[in-house]
Parts: C-alpha cells; structure tokens; sequence
C-alpha cells in the first residue's frame, strides 16, 4: 500500500488512488505455489511470474467486484495465463470465490474468437479504478481483443 495507480483511461484522463495489493489477501504459501507453477509450465523467471500472477489476481477480483454488470471484462493474453493458473488450483479458486464473490463461482468461458472492441485496455482501466495497482506491459499485448465471453456471471 502506499503507491498510487496511474493508468491512462481511454478518454485520455490519469485514474489514480492508492493502490491495493493482492499479496495482502493470499495467502503467502499458496502464492508461493502458484509462482512455482508459472515458473514450471511458462519460460518466466520469478520476477515475471510474480507480475503475471498479481495481475491475475486483481483481474479475477475486478472481475468479481463487477459481477453482473455485463461489462465485458477481458484480460490480455499474458493477464489469462495468470488467470488460468489461479483457476487450474480448484480448491483455491473455489475459496477465492466464496470469499470474494459472495460464495458464487466465477465461472471462465474462453471464446475461439477474439473480440476485437477494446475490452482489454477498458478492463486494465476498471482494475485500477478498483485500487489494484495495473501492470500495463502486461496489458497490451492484446489491447484491443479479448478472448472471454462478456458474461454476467463469467469472465
């Protein structure tokens, strides 16, 4: 805590405000592990991991805070590889929802198109407008496509 978010919105204005970390609220061993399990199964050090997984973390909460807004949340492609590895650990995944999303699950329902409306950024711009602190070269690899379905109880 104590940083501030600064990310661009897409009307050109600075979203600021103090910064959450999702390393205040899971747990150290099961970061630890799932650190280990990008550095296995991806080409990423420690330091691309970490950035990887928080990422996916305040995307998955984002997308939680958010549910049943239909807004379309998509994150980019480097985000959903954070995001998919949060998922692949049910247990935890499943008591993430329950804490963070009044005991519903988020369910994940990839599509094979991308959309292509921007949805990338204008989620980067909503997580920061959460307080999660944004790690916008993660963001824009993709930043005009997304690959979720804009459901309202999905991501």
């Amino acid at each position: 805590m104590g940083s501030t978010a600064l990310v661009p919105s897409p009307a050109g204005e600075i979203v600021t405000g103090p910064v959450r970390s999702v390393r205040d609220i899971i747990p150290a061993d099961l970061w630890d592990k799932q650190v280990g399990l990008l550095m296995r199964d991806y080409p990423y050090d420690s330091v691309m991991a970490t950035r990887v997984l928080g990422q996916g973390y305040a995307y998955l909460l984002t997308a939680m805070a958010k549910r049943g807004q239909q807004l379309g949340l998509a994150p980019s492609k480097l985000v959903d590889v954070g995001v998919h590895t949060i998922i692949l650990d049910t247990v935890a995944y499943a008591e993430l929802c329950e804490k963070f999303n009044d005991g519903q699950f988020l369910h994940h329902v990839p599509k094979v198109e991308f959309k292509e409306d921007g949805s990338v950024m204008k989620t980067a711009h909503l997580v920061a407008a959460e307080g999660w602190e944004v790690d916008l070269h993660l963001w824009q690899d993709a930043a005009d496509c997304g690959p979720c379905h804009p459901g309202s109880d999905s991501h």
